[in-house]
């Protein structure tokens, strides 16, 4: 059986090269060639291509999703969705997280990869009910990580509870490129035993490994891959589509995808690869095989260094580095995603930056140590809990149980600024409720401009 291949040129593999500044009309002319090649899926949107469509590039991340749709219509636009977040950084409440996902498919999306950077399910199920009640493919994920609580064992548990929860197939999220080829060769043998669902690998080339753990996934049953096209593959990106390709030509698992109409394609990623090249950190390109010391993800590096040039203090650098694994292990090993790798991130800078630990805390770690977030991997630490929180209580259940509904109080307000035009700008407003005002009035300028 070949192997099925969704390629994420459109939105994970300029996320991790350049910020997510891809523009929709770069993409829109290799849109249909795109189609024909019969990838599994295209992965277009969600992740930060919604934020930086506003933020940065002043499009509309609705229209750019509608206009995919008119360009492709046979193969299924994919996008990562962050769980009770959504596309932004805290949790939604249900009537919010249902209204998102039932626009996303009515413009365009097909397949919803559904995370929580916790890996705790409880955050992940309105999600998941929400798309299936939509007819779209639900593709639960686990969260790829490395510590004492995170085995194999977890992993597998986590995939079944997916299956009950009706998802249709299993993707193991490695977003900081940490598997290595013998564990992602155990992992996936342990899944295939234990769940009937197509199972998908998605890494990053971060550590240089991904290539061959590929293959050590590919031996040990998975069914679908995650690469990039050539031009916009490698360093914190995925591995390139055109090679695994070509790599698996004439075997048992040959994807069949056209190597010809491939190059096509990369030849146009070339251009645009070449138009964009300043936004391309040179971190960003090579291999660090370091991340296996520190585990954090390539788009987590660059945002620390510009928080530290902010504060000019760049040399701090590798001593914030060092403090990171700390701060994960005093907050219970959380998997460096976003949102928790913001979160960590942000307080190992303070303590290094103030050379006291935790002497001032931000008020995101004060809401994940208050049980805001989510369930943690493992216990926080007692003592730095105290110390965050003083007496306050954690709370025990899902954390959007005690979220009232928002879409109603949010509609009368925005009616009130006169921002809604359609109906997807009232969830423009409930996601960024900061900076839609100005997108939807359009006060805002594309960056550079």
């Amino acid at each position: 059986m070949g192997v099925k291949i969704t390629d994420t040129t459109l939105r994970d593999a300029h996320q991790s090269l350049m910020a997510t500044r891809l523009r929709t009309a770069d993409i829109l002319p290799i849109a249909e060639e795109l189609d024909r090649v019969g990838f599994f899926s295209l992965e277009a949107w969600g992740g930060a291509t919604f934020d930086s469509c506003i933020r940065f590039l002043n499009e509309d991340p609705w229209e750019r999703l509608r206009a995919f749709k008119a360009h492709i219509s046979e193969t299924p636009l994919q996008m990562l969705l962050r769980g009770q977040n959504l596309v932004g950084y805290r949790h939604y409440a249900d009537d919010v997280v249902q209204e998102f996902i039932r626009l996303a498919i009515k413009n365009g999306v097909k397949l919803f990869r559904i995370f929580d950077a916790l890996n705790d399910l409880r955050n992940m199920t309105a999600a998941i009910h929400a798309v299936k009640k939509g007819e779209a493919h639900a593709q639960g994920t686990i969260c790829y990580t490395v510590s004492p609580v995170h085995t194999i064992g977890n992993f597998v548990q986590m995939a079944v509870e997916l299956e009950k929860a009706g998802c249709d197939s299993i993707c193991v999220k490695d977003m900081a490129g940490l598997i290595t080829p013998k564990a992602a060769s155990e992992l996936i043998q342990a899944l295939r035993k234990a769940i009937q669902l197509p199972i998908s690998l998605h890494s990053h080339c971060t550590s240089g490994v991904a290539p061959l753990s590929y293959e050590a996934a590919i031996q040990a049953g998975v069914n679908i891959l995650d690469t990039a096209m050539g031009p916009f593959s490698g360093g914190t990106s995925q591995p390139p589509t055109e090679s695994v390709v070509a790599a698996l030509r004439d075997t048992q698992f040959d994807t069949a995808l056209d190597l010809e109409m491939l190059a096509r394609i990369s030849a146009h990623f070339t251009t645009l690869r070449e138009k964009y090249q300043s936004l391309i950190d040179p971190i960003a390109q090579r291999p660090d095989v370091s991340v296996f010391l520190h585990q954090i993800p390539g788009g987590m590096l660059s945002n620390l260094l510009s928080q530290l040039k902010e504060q000019k203090k760049v040399e701090k650098y590798p001593e914030v580095l060092k403090e990171i694994p700390r701060v994960r292990q005093d907050l219970g090993f959380p998997p460096l995603v976003t949102p928790t790798s913001q979160i960590v991130g942000t307080q190992a800078v303070l303590n290094v930056i103030l050379g006291k630990r935790y002497a001032r805390v931000s008020k995101e770690v004060k809401e994940y140590c208050l049980g805001f977030y989510g369930r943690t991997p493992a216990p926080i630490d007692p003592q730095i809990r105290q110390k965050i929180i003083g007496d306050e209580k954690p709370i025990g259940e899902r954390p959007a149980d005690l979220i009232k509904p928002q879409l109603e109080v949010l509609k009368q307000e925005a009616e009130r600024m006169g921002i809604l035009k359609k109906e997807e700008d009232l969830i423009t407003f409930a996601l960024y409720p900061n900076v839609a005002p100005k997108f939807l009035r359009g006060e805002l300028k594309e960056e550079g401009s």
